[in-house]
């Protein structure tokens, strides 16, 4: 047997449609930020790893040769560093024989 909808059956269905939209809506917001938030974390402990293990090379370096190395490429080659630099910008300054150096790495 048919039944017909009553005018308050149609606007409450009308209703229940837009609420889960919203939530629709909603739930993609949540996901997208939640991306966004979970990338930005990676690259942050991405960087700050790169950045220990420079300093890391740069004590051991240290510890054997007696002083600090001079310049990056010395670890790369003698210590077996790698650096992507395509991902990274690292800025090595030698601040002298017996003085850490100053390392800063940023995402390119």
């Amino acid at each position: 047997m048919y039944h017909e909808l009553t005018y308050e059956e149609l606007a409450r269905r009308r209703r229940m449609r837009i609420i889960y939209a919203i939530l629709a809506v909603l739930i993609v917001i949540n996901v997208v930020f939640a991306v966004t938030v979970s990338r930005s974390i990676a690259r942050d402990q991405a960087t700050a790893s790169v950045r220990q293990a420079v300093v890391a090379a740069a004590v051991q370096c240290c510890a054997i040769e007696g002083s600090y190395p001079s310049m990056l490429s010395h670890l790369e080659e003698e210590y077996g560093l790698v650096i992507n630099h395509n991902d990274y910008v690292v800025n090595y300054e030698w601040l002298g024989d017996n003085v850490p150096p100053s390392v800063v790495v940023r995402p390119r």
